[in-house]
C-alpha cells in the first residue's frame, strides 16, 4: 500500500461502515458529536460549506468572507472537488437527487 493509501486501513473501513448504518440526521449528529471535538466539527462543516459554495460557482473571496475559510483552504478544497476521488461530487449529486424523501437536519429544525 502506498503512503497515499495508508489511511485506508481496517479502522477507517469500520468507521465508514458505522457512518453508513446511521439512519437519521439526529443519529449522525450524535455520532459525530461523540466522535469529534467541537473544533473538528466546525472544520468539517466549514469545508462542506465551501464545497457547496464552490459548486454554486461562487468566487473564492466571497466564500472566504461567508465561511471564514482561508483562500488557501478554499483552493485545496477546490482541488479535491475537481481532481479528488469523487466523494464531494457524489455527495453533492446525492443531495440533489437522492435525498428528497428524507428531511435534512436543516429542514428538521424549521
Amino acid at each position: 500500500m502506498s503512503a497515499m493509501e495508508a489511511w485506508r486501513d481496517e479502522a477507517a473501513a469500520e468507521l465508514f461502515e458505522a457512518i453508513l448504518r446511521l439512519e437519521t440526521p439526529d443519529e449522525a449528529s450524535a455520532f459525530f458529536r461523540d466522535l469529534c471535538t467541537l473544533g473538528e466539527l466546525h472544520d468539517l462543516a466549514q469545508r462542506w460549506a465551501v464545497v457547496r459554495l464552490l459548486d454554486q460557482g461562487m468566487h473564492y473571496a466571497e466564500i472566504s468572507h461567508r465561511t471564514g475559510a482561508s483562500t488557501a483552504t478554499i483552493t485545496r478544497i477546490a482541488q479535491w472537488l475537481h481532481h479528488g476521488e469523487g466523494g464531494y461530487l457524489r455527495a453533492l449529486e446525492r443531495l440533489r437527487t437522492g435525498g428528497a424523501d428524507r428531511p435534512t437536519a436543516v429542514e428538521k429544525t424549521r
